[in-house]
């Protein structure tokens, strides 16, 4: 095939899959394309590099915080009388290593028992608090990442948050895995395994409790971490995905080291500790993946070719912006429930992160204002009656011109670009500034309006 060919054949089917409008075909051909899209986009990621970039930066953070992070489970279940039950979980979880697993394991169980709290001292047991929640910090930069937040949790929700799950969470897991080992062994259940075909449903039960216990711990990590709202299908999609993942991996890595005698020739005694980090490394990186996934399945807006940055237009930003105040005003006048970013985003098909973009300077310069609702909702912060087009035009254009480094003022002073900008300014503002938000919100704004008017009913 010819270069023309080839380059006309890509050409084609990059604008079917993305640029046509799932909206306008049968669901079965959106399905088809939407599935392509996530295929390439978690490819591109994966290939991109820093998602293992980060899962590498975890290893460390890792082998640092494990034992302190041990340590302090430990000590909440040795209250309840269930400590013991640490080092069966962590031999489970270290299987794939195989009899390396078992000798990590009770090394690290043996450096938890060394570990008394209770002579630590105060400077002691802020030096182990601060270590674990570095690592929880770690974790939530990563998955922040996967999720595109970049607004980190504050000070006081990361310790209130961090320490509830480090105190709480140990607790429910390990209450959890003994209910469902005390109704195995229960008079009951072991009667029905005589009879079919309740006998192999309940040995079937018993074999996919391990993968749902994974499934569940990936689905509340997907949740918990990242600094935003995830919806609990979208979690349970990519704990699925990851779980799956997860456990398919352990088994290539079990057969890997029963395979090959070679890695000990070559690592001599560093074999265990180099296996143990490239376990780590491995299952950090598949937790990382579903959290992608996840974030995909929530907005499939992001869904396309490229993964910088979004960069709007200032044509598309003064768009959105008088949009939004239109759908705004429009509920607020007329009675009806307010509008949160995401239901804004979704009704205009733009992506939620330009959605917020144009939200955040429209709340800047008080002409929204946020409910206390969850997730909130967005209401006019001042009277539109009196607030002209002009002011919110204004307010678009010069967002972001207020940092210290990069003014306005600061570039040079050219008479003939100057006194050029300053008449598309006038002749802008004199039609704009006889334009109130009211009036484009009840449709009478003219040629400004008309846009507007088939969403009129909202």
């Amino acid at each position: 095939m010819a270069k023309p060919d080839i380059e006309k054949l890509k050409s084609t089917v990059g604008e079917t899959l993305w640029e046509t409008d799932l909206d306008t075909l049968s669901w079965q051909r959106a399905g088809a394309i939407q599935v392509v899209r996530f295929f390439y986009v978690m490819g591109r990621d994966i290939a991109d590099g820093q998602l293992n970039l980060r899962a590498m930066s975890l290893v460390f953070t890792t082998l640092l915080s494990l034992v302190p992070l041990l340590a302090i489970s430990f000590s909440v279940l040795k209250g309840f009388g269930i400590h013991n039950e640490i080092e069966p979980i962590l031999m489970n979880l270290l299987s794939p290593l195989g009899e390396k697993g078992s000798e990590i394991a009770l090394r690290i169980i043996e450096f938890v028992e060394n570990i008394k709290v209770g002579v630590l001292g105060s400077v002691g047991l802020g030096l182990l608090v601060y270590t674990v929640m570095s690592l929880m910090q770690k974790i939530e930069r990563a998955f922040n990442f996967a999720w595109r937040v970049n607004t980190p949790r504050s000070f006081s929700q990361r310790f209130s948050g961090y320490l509830s799950v480090l105190m709480v969470g140990p607790l429910l897991i390990f209450s959890s895995l003994g209910i469902t080992a005390t109704m195995t062994a229960s008079p009951l259940v072991l009667g029905l395994t005589e009879f079919q075909p309740f006998g192999w449903m309940i040995v079937l039960a018993g074999k996919l409790v391990p993968y749902l216990m994974v499934v569940c711990a990936f689905t509340f990590i997907y949740v918990y971490m990242p600094n935003t709202r995830v919806r609990i299908g979208s979690a349970l999609v990519g704990a699925l995905v990851s779980g799956v993942l997860w456990e398919g991996m352990g088994w290539g890595f079990t057969t890997f080291i029963l395979s090959s005698t070679k890695y000990t020739a070559i690592y001599s005694a560093f074999a265990t500790p180099v296996l143990f980090m490239i376990w780590l490394h491995l299952s950090w990186l598949v937790l990382l993946i579903g959290a992608a996934i996840a974030f995909y399945h929530q907005h499939p807006e992001f869904l396309t070719p490229l993964r910088g940055a979004l960069r709007l237009s200032n044509r598309m930003k003064e768009k959105i912006a008088l949009m939004a105040m239109a759908l705004i005003g429009r509920r607020y006048y007329g009675g009806g429930p307010g509008w949160n970013g995401q239901a804004l985003a979704h009704y205009m098909r733009v992506p939620v992160i330009a959605m917020d973009t144009v939200l955040t300077v429209l709340e800047a310069g008080g002409f929204v204002k946020q409910t206390d609702d969850d997730p909130p909702l967005y209401l006019p912060a001042r009277p539109l009656e009196t607030t002209s087009v002009s002011e919110l035009l204004d307010a678009m254009a010069t967002a972001g011109e207020r940092q210290p480094y990069l003014t306005y003022g600061r570039i040079p002073a050219d008479g003939t670009v100057d006194g050029m900008l300053a008449e598309v300014d006038r002749a802008r503002s004199g039609v704009a500034n006889e334009v109130m938000l009211k009036d484009l919100i009840e449709g009478t704004a003219g040629p400004v309006g008309a846009p507007l008017a088939a969403v009129q009913a909202e």
